[in-house]
C-alpha cells in the first residue's frame, strides 16, 4: 500500500474550499485531468457530495470516483473498481485557521492506494504527490487571484 500526506494552508474558509472541490465539472482548472459528473449527490447532501460519481480522464485512461462522504471539514472519495490503482481512497480534511491575515483553511490531503504489480510504489507515490501538490498550488493561486 502507498500512503501519501500533503498539507497546505489556503486563503479561504473551509466552506469555500469544500464548494470548489465538490464542483466536479470545474476540477480540471486545478488537476491535470478532465472531469465529468455522471451521477449527482444523494438527496439531502451537499451539492456534489455523498453519492456523486465523477468520471476522470487522464493519461489516456478513464475511471470513476465516488464521493463517500462530504461536509465542511472532510471529503472522502474512492475510485470505483481496481483501475488504474486498487483500493484507492482520498481523504481531504479542512479546518478553519483564523490568523492576523484573515480567515484561512488548513487542508490535509491523505491518499492511500495499491499500485499495479508492474509499477513500483515509489514511482506511483511520486507521480500522485506531484499531481496533488500542483493542483493545490493552482487552487491557492486561484484563491489569491480573487476569481472565487
Amino acid at each position: 500500500m502507498i500512503f501519501i500526506k500533503i498539507k497546505k494552508t489556503l486563503d479561504a474558509p473551509p466552506s469555500k474550499i469544500t464548494e470548489i472541490l465538490l464542483n466536479h465539472k470545474q476540477l480540471g482548472r486545478f488537476f491535470n485531468a478532465k472531469f465529468k459528473l455522471i451521477a449527482a449527490a444523494n438527496n439531502g447532501e451537499l451539492k456534489g457530495g455523498k453519492g456523486a460519481i465523477r468520471q476522470v480522464e487522464m493519461a489516456n485512461t478513464a475511471f470513476n470516483e465516488q464521493i463517500i462522504s462530504a461536509n465542511q471539514s472532510h471529503i472522502c472519495y474512492q475510485i470505483i473498481g481496481n483501475k488504474p490503482v486498487a483500493n484507492h481512497q482520498g481523504d481531504i480534511y479542512l479546518s478553519a485557521n483564523t490568523s492576523l491575515e484573515g480567515f484561512k483553511t488548513n487542508l490535509s490531503y491523505y491518499i492511500q492506494c495499491k499500485a499495479p504489480w508492474w509499477l513500483p510504489n515509489i514511482l506511483l507515490k511520486h507521480v500522485i504527490t506531484k499531481d496533488i501538490t500542483q493542483a493545490l498550488n493552482k487552487l491557492e493561486h486561484y484563491l489569491l487571484a480573487g476569481d472565487v
